[in-house]
């Protein structure tokens, strides 16, 4: 399971170091795409073949499957971890997510969500805020 916050820096070249706690899950292969909330996320290869096929059965006739479809896999690279565990964001994915110099890497269950450092920091006060409603109402649900 992937989990953590980290803070790492990417290099001149976009160049970004995956958490050495998350290597090993995530495999020497990623694909990394426009993720939610202004983010990045990165999938290990095997779970994003799993998510690709349950993105194929959305109906076509309905507008938003589509636009999710074209927002999520148009982006989406696949990339190679290189032996130092670093990958190389396309210029248009760091763009996206607004990462400039630093970056928030953080474990999510089965992905890892990039964002910038600003980004991380004003969307998790938000959350903060808001985070005894969210118990509250998953209570309900019965989820915790």
């Amino acid at each position: 399971m992937l989990i953590g916050e980290y803070l790492h820096t990417l290099d001149g070249k976009r160049r970004i170091s995956l958490p050495a706690k998350f290597r090993k899950e995530l495999g020497k292969k990623v694909v990394i795409t426009r993720g939610l909330d202004g983010s990045l996320f990165v999938f290990p290869a095997t779970r994003w073949k799993r998510l690709v096929e349950k993105l194929a059965n959305l109906s076509m006739g309905q507008s938003e499957a589509r636009a999710f479809n074209r927002f999520f896999l148009a982006s989406a690279q696949e990339l190679e971890v290189d032996a130092l565990g670093r990958v190389l964001l396309p210029e248009y994915l760091a763009r996206f997510a607004g990462l400039k110099d630093k970056a928030v890497l953080i474990g999510v269950h089965d992905r890892v969500e990039l964002w910038s450092e600003a980004r991380w920091h004003a969307y998790r006060e938000r959350t903060l805020q808001q985070v005894d409603v969210m118990a509250e109402k998953l209570g309900e649900l019965g989820l915790i």
